[in-house]
């Protein structure tokens, strides 16, 4: 006689490992990851979720059952300064959220401006999350998606690569044939406690770790990406705490306000609390009315 225990208990994980499964990607094809010199580097994890160096771009792939799917997905862009990748809590965790939305999710480990392997540090993110997108477009019909639904949510220093990604159009790749062909700019951006000032209002270490230490005033300004918004920028949401002390709640404003001038279409949110902690789990009740306003307003976008 067969035992109902057992075979509940044996469905439950193989549910389980079915939904907590990620393919991941190799962003860059083999041999053509530009901006690297070359050298043979370990990924190094400074503590479970959080990853310091890494030798190439990745990405991970969280899908919702096929029944569930809808045509949109997001690109994860973790935060971290610029010099870590908080890719659990800014990533994964995310990523499982929206999967319950129907959304599909890649998680973005990209490669750190502080990375010695790199020629030219400041684009190296850019080129990463560049070659991301083209990658998911071009192949959207094997996960299900449209090439025209494909966004980015990035937090912290992961919005400030999200904005810039959705402001910077010439295209870094240096991806050759059809790649060429693929836009690098998402259709919209979620940015959440956004770096985007790197003068004023700078989160220091995530520009010290961008540009480095002495970077010139017209550096500053090139990537302060208030500066860069024009009406070619995508839908863009932004959410941010008032009494966030790591990355002034000006940052957000300045980058709405650059909206507003150019007529993007977005929407900004100020929490009175919540500090540099706005994600999946909260500390009050109401910051984490984020995850009801973003799910709305994507809901309306994808309804547009």
């Amino acid at each position: 006689m067969k035992n109902p225990i057992l075979i509940f208990l044996l469905t439950f994980f193989i549910l389980n490992i079915n939904l907590s499964a990620q393919e991941k990607i190799m962003v860059w094809p083999k041999g053509q990851m530009p901006n690297s010199k070359g050298l043979k580097l370990n990924i190094e994890e400074k503590k479970e979720g959080t990853i310091t160096q890494i030798p190439e771009t990745e990405l991970f792939a969280f899908l919702p059952p096929k029944k569930e799917r809808k045509q949109m997905a997001v690109i994860i862009i973790p935060g971290g300064g610029y010099y870590k990748l908080t890719y659990d809590e800014g990533g994964f965790q995310i990523a499982k959220w929206l999967n319950t939305l129907g959304i599909s999710a890649f998680v973005l480990n990209y490669r750190l401006p502080t990375s010695p392997d790199l020629i030219r540090r400041e684009i190296a993110p850019l080129q990463d999350i560049q070659a991301s997108i083209k990658y998911i477009r071009k192949n959207a019909a094997q996960y299900g998606i449209s090439p025209d639904q494909i966004g980015v949510i990035g937090t912290s220093a992961g919005g400030h690569l999200a904005a810039t990604v959705s402001n910077i159009s010439t295209d870094y790749t240096e991806l050759k044939g059809d790649w060429q062909n693929l836009s690098t700019i998402p259709n919209f951006a979620i940015l959440i406690s956004p770096v985007i000032d790197l003068g004023e209002f700078a989160h220091v270490d995530s520009r010290k770790s961008l540009l480095g230490e002495n970077a010139s005033p017209e550096k500053i300004s090139e990537y302060s990406m208030q500066n860069r918004v024009t009406e070619k920028t995508p839908p863009t949401l932004l959410l941010h705490a008032q009494n966030d002390k790591t990355v002034p709640v000006m940052n957000s404003i300045l980058y709405y306000k650059a909206m507003t001038k150019s007529k993007v279409k977005g929407s900004l949110f100020i929490f009175p609390e919540g500090e540099h902690r706005i994600g999946i789990t909260n500390k009050s009740e109401l910051t984490d009315n984020w995850k009801k306003l973003c799910s709305d307003w994507l809901k309306n976008i994808s309804d547009k």
